[in-house]
């Protein structure tokens, strides 16, 4: 059985269904995705890079983004400014909803962390 492919998205329905019901759960509301391609590289020793379907969402001033690099193939990150870019540690995910739990846990362990440091008391 193949699965149809969402023509504005390169995703397919049963992925989006994943990812939009994920964020649901996440959230407690609909999350407003965007769609693109990004430039990435496939393999970490490759110079070329390869355009990829992106899905990307905002969490306050954080951007978080899943891109499919292929059947069954996805990548993930987020970031706050051009040169504040993170993963999750691991290079690809074969399963959509362990790659946005992955990165939705990361990045809300980022956010901690950062809050953390934020409250810290100034030194004397």
């Amino acid at each position: 059985m193949n699965e149809s492919t969402s023509a504005d998205t390169d995703f397919t329905d049963a992925e989006l269904w994943t990812l939009r019901e994920t964020l649901r759960e996440r959230y407690g509301y609909d999350v407003e995705l965007q769609f693109g391609e990004a430039e990435m590289r496939l393999d970490r020793q490759d110079r070329q890079l390869v355009a990829c379907p992106i899905a990307a969402w905002n969490d306050g001033d954080c951007t978080l983004l899943v891109a499919r690099a292929g059947t069954g193939d996805f990548r993930c990150e987020f970031f706050y400014r051009v040169h504040q870019h993170f993963g999750t540690g691991i290079d690809r995910f074969d399963n959509l909803a362990e790659c946005v739990v992955t990165l939705l846990q990361v990045q809300a362990d980022h956010a901690r962390q950062l809050q953390q440091e934020d409250e810290k008391p100034a030194p004397r």
